[in-house]
């Protein structure tokens, strides 16, 4: 439960992605000045036994609590709208975060696993996004209309052509807010009724039902890795990961990575060749197909 003071942040991850969240967890703790203490609940999508131990150990010596979930519990009883991407099925656990965190929790920090921080998490949590459901960064498409991204059928949708379009790597919970007003079932059910349309099916639904209500955060709380700022609070490396050899974004983000994971278990890594990247994707595939099939 959350105490005073406590921190509350929450990821979902598989056993491939374990050594990015190892890495995002350590940075967490080496950027960490304040006296709070933070709660981190990870989803775990199947990481194996010998990967758990080492992110415990990832969290040692700091003030982060880990506080592990099943997958499965959560996605249970929901009958979730899949389609033939290379999308996992945990993206869409980010919108149940609300309704299995302990109703204690007021707010609540969802972050990518793929990546690290460079400052203290504590300064994003003392934001105040006061009565609205969550606070994001816009995407790169930055309107609904972007020509590149955002949502294809917004005129079908009635929504204005400059509705804000952010990017759901990064969203802040205004949880009483979420669960008053049954957000979850209203995104799943825009996602199912708009499927075609949905290329990233739960950033999709969430800014259909909520681009107008989402606070809009300083882009380097979500900072992309193909990017050039000098000073980002949070790298995100949306798209190829430093964990492949054929990663080519900011080389200095890159080694701010490794910096992070050579302070893990995982200090002996070498980056996967990209057959690893292609084989995980085609993974992700038939595992959606065989969802469908059910």
């Amino acid at each position: 439960m959350e105490e005073a003071g406590n921190i509350t942040l929450v990821a979902t991850c598989n056993n491939h992605f374990s050594l990015m969240l190892g890495a995002l967890i350590r940075s967490i703790g080496e950027n960490h000045t304040s006296i709070n203490q933070i709660d981190l609940y990870i989803v775990d999508d199947h990481i194996s036994g010998k990967n758990k131990k080492r992110l415990v150990n990832c969290a040692d010596k700091s003030n982060i609590t880990l506080i592990w979930l099943n997958s499965s519990v959560i996605f249970e009883n929901e009958k979730l709208p899949l389609d033939n991407s290379s999308f996992p099925r945990n993206v869409y656990m980010r919108l149940f975060i609300p309704s299995f965190l302990p109703k204690g929790v007021k707010k609540a920090i969802y972050l990518d696993v793929d990546m690290i921080c460079c400052t203290d998490i504590t300064k994003l949590w003392e934001i105040d996004i006061k009565d609205q459901p969550i606070a994001a960064v816009k995407d790169r498409s930055r309107i609904v209309s972007s020509e590149w991204g955002g949502i294809i059928n917004y005129k079908e949708l009635g929504l204005d052509p400059n509705t804000p379009y952010f990017n759901t790597g990064l969203i802040m919970f205004n949880t009483e807010v979420w669960r008053k007003e049954g957000i979850t079932q209203q995104i799943i059910k825009v996602v199912e009724d708009n499927i075609k349309y949905a290329g990233f099916p739960d950033q999709y639904g969430l800014n259909v039902v909520l681009g107008s209500r989402c606070i809009s955060l300083d882009f380097r709380w979500n900072c992309y890795s193909m990017l050039d700022e000098k000073e980002p609070f949070i790298i995100h490396f949306i798209g190829n990961k430093p964990i492949y050899r054929s990663y080519n974004d900011n080389e200095d983000y890159s080694k701010e990575f490794f910096r992070y994971l050579k302070l893990t278990p995982w200090k002996d890594f070498r980056p996967y060749s990209a057959y690893m990247r292609y084989w995980n994707k085609a993974i992700n595939i038939i595992k959606n197909k065989l969802y469908i099939v059910k």
